[in-house]
């Protein structure tokens, strides 16, 4: 008889595109989201928590490819008794949803609905570095009004939520424009009803921070060489048809008044451009009288990202010093956050135009941002931890422990196999752990503790003679009684 074979083992590996996150990292995550929490809050919005799974019905035009609707998201489709059901995904950002949610519970929820979400969304798209097919998301959105005062009001709140969680004014900028300047410009064009047209400029305009003015100037009209050699095809517009392009992209000037005339001229007659110019103006007006100034939050054409998915006004938010890339060059960080005003989200469910603006910031970038800043350390501070010396005498390790929790310190005892002191120590190196409290039976027996201050410990072995190491010592004996209060001073000459 033939012997069975062995199911094989599962491949212990991270399925391509995601990763895992350990502690330092999830904790790192969780206090910078409490902390953008609290900024929100504190501008009345509320929380919601939607559900990770959407229908694609639900999600639909917004995703990659209309097309085909289930490219660019995690599908399936749920099977009834006809071997027909609905088809699901995973939420593919935190707009969509909201969208669903105020639809089908406007008669309940105040108008206007001020919400933030936060949580992760999942893409089905080709993985690269630093590219991942799940990550969190960070957004808050006003849902039900028209004025500029809301559109103003994100763009302070971020800017806000950005000094808060640690970059310094100077570090960054909030640059706006308005999809209806845009929607002006188009018009001067003369390009009428061509949608097709319409399409590749806006997908042209997309690339001016990748190939800039002349770059956009040859792709509009004739086509370009890209860097490989390759010939890329343009548009087909004549020069002066091109020209308000140019003219909208590169319109900022040294002041706000300045821009704005310069967009103007851009828009030439069309009634749109001008209304986006008057959006612009008020939310201008409004910042000023907050004490938003220019160094924080500005007007600024050149913000073209999104143009094609919003209506309105356009924010993203730039992180302006300079990092090293992997080359070794020397470059700006880049966007944090982006978002705007999208009057036909809601439209989609209820027939109804319902005003909205929002804000969506990336979780993994801004905390990427903090770390190169050095605003959160890469390596978490672990607890203290309580040896064992002897296994008999568990429950006097578990009351000390319980003393350092009670008084806010985070500590823990040695669950390993307590035989090996030396192991016990390395254990406490590997979590990192700043201090080490030992108490074996001579100690018991004389009413005290030895603390082990193991950061110090560590930086006099690196480098300490033998006198600076006994002018230093690092390891302490106290009363027992003066545990916590020892323990809390180490802690203090720590930080």
């Amino acid at each position: 008889m033939a012997k069975p074979k062995k199911q094989p083992r599962p491949k212990a590996i991270t399925p391509k595109g995601f990763r895992d996150y350990f502690g330092q990292e999830v904790t790192q995550r969780t206090e910078m989201l409490r902390a953008i929490a609290d900024v929100y809050h504190r501008y009345g919005f509320d929380a919601l928590e939607s559900s990770a799974v959407e229908t694609v019905e639900a999600l639909g035009k917004f995703l990659p490819d209309v097309d085909r609707p289930n490219e660019g998201v995690f599908a399936w489709q749920e099977v009834d008794e006809n071997d027909k059901g609905d088809w699901m995904a995973l939420r593919y950002d935190l707009t969509a949803p909201l969208a669903r949610v105020y639809a089908q519970h406007r008669n309940d929820l105040p108008t206007p609905y001020r919400r933030y979400a936060m949580g992760p969304v999942w893409r089905n798209e080709k993985p690269g570095p630093g590219r991942y097919r799940q990550f969190y998301q960070c957004d808050a959105d006003t849902v039900g009004t028209a004025s500029m005062a809301a559109d103003a009001e994100i763009c302070a709140m971020l800017s806000d939520t950005l000094e808060t969680v640690g970059i310094p004014r100077g570090d960054y900028l909030v640059r706006v424009n308005n999809r209806k300047v845009l929607n002006g410009v188009l018009e001067a064009m003369g390009l009428g009803d061509d949608v097709a047209a319409r399409d590749n400029v806006l997908r042209t305009i997309d690339k001016f921070d990748k190939v800039g003015e002349a770059g956009v100037r040859e792709l509009l009209t004739k086509g370009r060489v890209d860097a490989s050699g390759a010939f890329i095809d343009g548009v087909g517009l004549s020069d002066d048809q091109a020209e308000p392009v140019i003219a909208f992209l590169t319109s900022k000037a040294t002041d706000t008044a300045g821009t704005l005339a310069n967009l103007q001229a851009a828009v030439g007659d069309s009634k749109i451009g001008a209304d986006g110019i008057a959006e612009l103006e008020q939310i201008g007006a409004l910042l000023a009288a907050g004490d938003y100034g220019a160094d924080r939050i500005e007007i600024d054409p050149s913000v073209v990202r999104g143009l094609g998915y919003y209506t309105g006004p356009v924010y993203e938010a730039e992180l302006t010093f300079e990092i090293f890339d992997e080359k070794g060059r020397k470059r700006q960080f880049g966007s944090v956050a982006g978002g705007g005003r999208y009057d036909d989200l809601v439209k989609r469910f209820t027939g109804q135009e319902v005003p909205a603006t929002g804000i969506s910031i990336g979780v993994d970038r801004l905390l990427a941002a903090l770390r190169e800043k050095g605003r959160i350390s890469a390596q978490a501070t672990g607890p203290v931890v309580v040896t064992v010396m002897d296994r008999d005498r568990m429950a006097d390790y578990q009351a000390m422990v319980a003393e350092l929790r009670n008084a806010g310190i985070r500590a823990e005892v040695y669950l390993g196999n307590p035989k090996n002191f030396r192991n016990q120590l390395k254990y406490a190196d590997k979590r990192n752990s700043p201090i080490a409290v030992i108490e074996g039976g001579d100690e018991k027996a004389s009413g005290i503790v030895q603390i082990k201050d193991l950061i110090l410990g560590a930086k006099i072995a690196e480098s300490a003679t033998l006198e600076e190491w006994k002018e230093r010592p690092s390891q302490f004996e106290v009363p027992r009684g003066d545990l916590v209060a020892k323990v809390r001073e180490i802690l203090d000459s720590q930080d």
